[in-house]
């Protein structure tokens, strides 16, 4: 039996989220008038609801496209969230357990090769990394925002060189958190400590899933499935997406 497993954060107003998520609602009653009609015309007088909702792509969980890094990837037109090939969007999943580094500090390719050799895996193409960071736990807390590592540009190449697509994070962003990266370019004057993993992005394409939750909730590091399909806006750099592994795995089969 296939267990489901959310990964993925609601989209709401919070103080996780750096704009506000405004939702304005059309009741059951109220529906009826805009139709043309009157609620008594309906079976137990109401009519059907809707939301208009006002937010950004990167709002709740997210996929970052391509185009979010730069125009260009690889000398090329860098993809639109709609542009993303749907493949990429499903594939094994890799968790990698990441959460004994400290928050604001870089996720460095040592860290990586460590929780690779912890899992036991050696990164295939088509696999989607998901870096386990135990920040969502900090999730509906302005903390969330800010209290979080972050990976290093050298750690994305390094992935994304051996064929990974999609890297996902269970953090408000895959770099570090944006006051850490601002102060540190203030007192060095390096560009590079801006936004790095995402700005390997114009050099190799990949994707990046944010805001990811309850990865401590998967049987393993290994052995399940993601699926990851972006919500398709036109000409967009990133989409709302509902991430979700699966796991076939009978209950004796699996370990931590």
């Amino acid at each position: 039996m296939t267990r489901y497993i959310d990964l993925s954060v609601a989209t709401q107003d919070s103080p996780s989220e750096a704009t506000r998520v405004k939702v304005d609602l059309l009741d059951h009653r109220t529906g009826a008038t805009v139709l043309g009609l009157m609620p008594d015309d309906f079976p137990d007088r109401m009519a059907i609801s809707n939301e208009t909702v006002t937010l950004t792509t990167h709002t709740g969980t997210h996929m970052d496209a391509p185009l979010h890094y730069g125009p260009l990837s690889g000398g090329k037109a860098a993809k639109s969230i709609d542009k993303v090939p749907l493949d990429w969007c499903h594939g094994p999943g890799v968790r990698l357990d990441l959460r004994r580094v400290p928050p604001g500090e870089g996720i460095t390719v040592a860290h990586v090769r460590a929780a690779l050799a912890d899992a036991g895996h050696t990164p295939a193409p088509g696999d989607i990394v998901l870096l386990w960071t135990g920040a969502d736990a900090l999730w509906g807390s302005p903390e969330y925002l800010t209290s979080y590592p972050g990976l290093t540009g050298e750690a994305t190449a390094f992935l994304v060189e051996q064929g990974i697509r999609v890297i996902g994070i269970d953090a408000w962003g895959l770099d570090r958190p944006m006051h850490r990266m601002i102060e540190d370019y203030r007192r060095t004057g390096d560009r590079s400590f801006l936004w790095p993993a995402h700005i390997y992005g114009r050099t190799r394409e990949y994707v990046q899933l944010e805001k990811l939750a309850n990865l401590g909730a998967l049987r393993g590091a290994t052995g399940f499935t993601v699926a990851c399909f972006p919500v398709s806006l036109a000409g967009a750099g990133a989409g709302w997406t509902r991430v979700v592994a699966m796991d076939e795995r009978s209950d004796e089969s699996t370990h931590a």
